[in-house]
């Protein structure tokens, strides 16, 4: 499992001619030329990639985590019209393939003038789109005593105070989960950028990343080897700070239960 890191690790110090020649780990000389030629050597430094790529995710956790606990809170916790109907259709949407949609959504974007910008891929996520999350944490409310609800209610809490104030302050867990998952989902997507970003700034790192390889031309390994790398750390960083959030949140959930 890990010598497909080792090995990419080990690829993107070494020098060119060595990458595919070499048998061992160990590089016979070590050079940093593959992370300076891979990071400036494109039209559009790596760092624009980077930032595209940390805002189009950033934005896709807030918006999932706002929208898929306000769909699920409604779901769990208040009674209206149909609802078992629609969480039903929620469910089917988890049943339907992305790219069953893609040709709508596309012609919808272009429509209204959103191609080549980030509103196609962060957009949606402030409408509850993802399924399984709304799934997930309708779950995880489900398992909350309603008698806070009832406690709340006559304590005079509006819905939204439940929301705001009892639901999500016990819900860390299931929330860190799911901006875990968004983040690193979001951060590895290549297709949906593929489709909507056409203009090279607008590039996030894994379409970056293809900018090196040229089927045609001459390709890059070693700047995509180190960008490579780079691209791993904040997956990496992301889920190391979540997961101790994940831990203080079970814990302290467990107090206030």
């Amino acid at each position: 499992m890990l010598y497909p890191l080792l090995w990419l690790l080990s690829a993107s110090f070494r020098p060119e001619n060595e990458i595919f020649n070499a048998t061992s780990l160990w590089p016979s000389s070590w050079s940093l030329d593959a992370y300076f030629r891979g990071w400036n050597g494109l039209r559009v430094s790596f760092s624009v990639f980077f930032l595209n790529s940390f805002v189009i995710a950033i934005l896709c956790v807030v918006g999932n985590l706002l929208a898929c606990s306000l769909a699920a809170f409604a779901f769990a916790r208040v009674p209206f019209r149909g609802r078992k109907f629609w969480f039903a259709m929620m469910l089917m949407t988890l049943m339907l393939p992305g790219q069953v949609t893609l040709i709508p959504q596309y012609v919808l974007f272009r429509s209204i003038g959103w191609i080549d910008t980030i509103l196609p891929l962060v957009a949606p996520k402030f409408l509850a789109v993802d399924g399984f999350f709304i799934f997930l944490m309708v779950q995880f409310f489900r398992g909350i005593p309603k008698e806070l609800d009832e406690a709340a209610m006559m304590d005079g809490c509006s819905w939204w105070r439940i929301y705001w104030k009892i639901m999500l302050p016990l819900s860390i867990p299931v929330l860190a989960t799911a901006a875990v998952f968004t983040f690193i989902w979001t951060w590895d997507d290549f297709f949906a950028p593929l489709i909507y970003l056409n203009e090279m700034k607008q590039y996030t790192v894994m379409l970056g990343l293809r900018t090196f390889t040229d089927s045609t031309g001459e390709s890059d390994f070693g700047g995509l080897f180190a960008m490579s790398v780079l691209s791993l750390v904040p997956i990496f960083v992301f889920f190391l700070l979540f997961q101790r959030l994940l831990i203080e949140g079970i814990a302290t959930t467990g107090m206030k239960r």
